[in-house]
């Protein structure tokens, strides 16, 4: 994994000077093992390294026979096989992101079909002078542009654009109001004026400067538009879970590094680590978070356990009121493209504690989403009139904060919602297919690539893998869906190679105390995030400093996503590095 970066000039322009250098500090982070930058005549491209696979060889820029150049973030899983699928080629390394270079040549945009794996890669075409951008179908690695009167720039974080001094460091009004009502937002548009997305599985062509062709592969496969059956079912489907999971945990294990798991204690990452203790001679390294002396859920028990029954080694990772004050503000800095998931405060400190012995983690995002495990699915499968819609109400709702009535805040869910019915099959299906075009890449994803780069650890999610979605997606509803509970086919091949993580007793949901440590600073908080520059432009300041004192739970959410965006905008538009905690960010932004 890596941070690129550069830029393709339109025709009679320079790239700036001193471009290449901004790009390396921008996203030194990302890659503290090495740099690497190719410069010729209107192009520019730049990558940081972190070392995974071909330690020796395997660095970029990957330059190919007839001057093609290539600079990618991520892993190619299936590198292996697509050098043995290209004979004759003279290969220079024994790089994964190596195979896409020679395959374009082969296949030429369609070179995109065959790689399996998680990526944003850049590729320089000089025959064609073209410049093609590709994003990994899942959305798993990010990708950004913006395009300027001197050409087009990309980047794998949108944060260095701005710090190129490409974009100016300004806050979209209407984004940041979708942020406030969705914890994420959609689309190809960000909070940053003038910073777009390239989308999950897009392919961008760009010549002379500019955007000339789109193209885009699916993460999930077509479906039958049938009510409850979707594809005829395996005869015996656990045991052909088991074959494709054990096929995509293996291809998420190659690496010339040390790498470990994150456990959670529940269904996703306990079934990663039954499958990578089958899989491993050597005990898995597991890291696992919990919140001590709080009111909430505590899954260290539940992960120990796990750990235990497969010989694993367990590091647990407390977090605390104390943690939360004093690293929040770094936290809201690395995750540029914002995300106000609570979830970001335990995966930033695993990633603190993980960087300390692996470089790679695997995780159980995703899970969710193939499987049918969300409570909001069995909501959506009701049949009409008691169907209830993703998220129909947004999350700042009813609480008079808004200076002036939104407008448009689920535009990007119905969007989703739009396509997905287009698609077909079931209600749950298509509950499925909403999550994966906004939720699972601009929150799940974008939070653990974000936190764990801050670290310079791989985060990989072996649920996300086109073999696991073609098998997942189109299975009937009762194997995803069953007397209540989500996720059913996994709970059962669970229950049959790990019964110690007791995958059919009732689970309580994930939650990290926030409203509470808020809340016992509430009288100091409530009225520095009331006057933030963040904040204060879109919600009534009586109305945010009531919040922090107020007990309900939907307070506190509220609360905590102000907080957020306030410490967000601190470092993001203001332009200040966190230096302190909480308290004194606030003070002075």
């Amino acid at each position: 994994m890596c941070g690129i970066a550069g830029m393709v000039a339109r025709p009679g322009r320079d790239i700036p000077e001193g471009l290449a250098d901004r790009f390396v500090k921008a996203l030194a982070h990302r890659g503290p093992d090495g740099q690497g930058i190719h410069a010729e005549q209107g192009l520019l491209l730049v990558q940081t390294r972190l070392a995974i696979i071909d330690l020796e060889t395997g660095d970029q820029p990957l330059l190919g026979p007839d001057g093609r150049v290539l600079v990618a973030n991520g892993e190619v899983y299936n590198y292996r096989e697509l050098r043995a699928d290209l004979p004759g080629v003279p290969f220079r390394s024994h790089s994964d992101c190596e195979p896409p270079l020679h395959l374009y040549a082969r296949d030429g945009l369609a070179f995109v079909e065959a790689l399996r794996g998680m990526y944003a890669i850049a590729l320089w075409d000089p025959a064609h002078r073209r410049l093609v951008l590709t994003r990994d179908p899942f959305g798993i690695k990010p990708l950004y542009y913006v395009e300027t009167e001197v050409g087009l720039a990309f980047a794998s974080e949108a944060q260095a654009l701005v710090g190129a001094g490409l974009v100016a460091p300004a806050m979209d009004r209407p984004v940041a109001l979708e942020l406030g009502a969705l914890q994420f937002t959609c689309g190809a548009e960000t909070i940053f004026p003038g910073v777009t997305r390239v989308l999950p599985g897009e392919t961008l062509v760009v010549e002379n400067g500019s955007i000339s062709a789109r193209h885009h592969r699916a993460a999930l496969p077509e479906t039958q538009p049938s009510p409850r059956t979707n594809v005829p079912n395996p005869a015996d489907p656990i045991a052909a879970l088991d074959a494709v999971f054990e096929q995509s945990i293996d291809l998420h294990q190659r690496s010339d590094v040390p790498y470990g798991l994150f456990l959670s204690g529940g269904i996703d990452s306990s079934a990663v680590l039954a499958m990578m203790a089958r899989l491993n001679d050597r005990p898995v390294l597991a890291f696992t978070a919990g919140f001590p002396g709080t009111g909430a859920h505590d899954e260290r028990m539940e992960a120990r356990e796990a750990a235990k029954a497969v010989g694993a080694e367990h590091v647990e990772v407390s977090v605390t009121e104390a943690d939360f004050l004093a690293h929040l503000p770094a936290i809201a800095a690395c995750v540029d493209d914002p995300v106000a998931d609570y979830a970001i405060i335990p995966t930033w400190m695993l990633a603190r504690e993980a960087r300390k012995s692996v470089k790679v983690v695997l995780c159980g995002e995703g899970g969710d989403e193939l499987l049918g495990g969300y409570g909001r699915y069995r909501g959506a499968m009701r049949p009409w009139p008691l169907t209830r819609p993703l998220r129909r109400t947004g999350l700042l709702e009813g609480l008079g904060l808004y200076r002036e009535p939104p407008t448009g805040l689920r535009d990007g869910i119905a969007r989703a919602e739009r396509l997905a019915k287009a698609q077909g099959g079931s209600r749950l299906i298509r509950a499925q297919r909403v999550d994966c075009t906004d939720w699972l890449p601009h929150d799940l994803l974008n939070k653990l690539d974000r936190c764990l780069m801050a670290h310079g650890v791989e985060g990989r999610v072996p649920f996300l893998d086109m073999g696991m979605a073609r098998f997942c997606l189109p299975l009937a509803d009762r194997l995803k869906v069953r007397d209540g509970k989500g996720k059913w086919i996994l709970r059962a091949w669970l229950e049959r190679h790990l019964p110690e993580a007791r995958p059919f007793a009732p689970k309580r949901g994930f939650t990290v105390p926030v409203g509470d440590w808020i809340r016992t600073h509430g009288a100091k908080l409530g009225p520095m995030v009331a006057g933030s520059p963040a904040i204060e432009p879109l919600y009534q300041p009586e109305a945010v400093r009531a919040l922090f004192t107020d007990g309900r739970k939907e307070a506190g959410m509220a609360a905590w996503i102000l907080l957020y965006q306030a410490l967000w905008h601190r470092r993001h538009v203001a332009g200040k590095v966190p230096d302190g905690d909480v308290f004194h960010c606030l003070a002075d932004a």
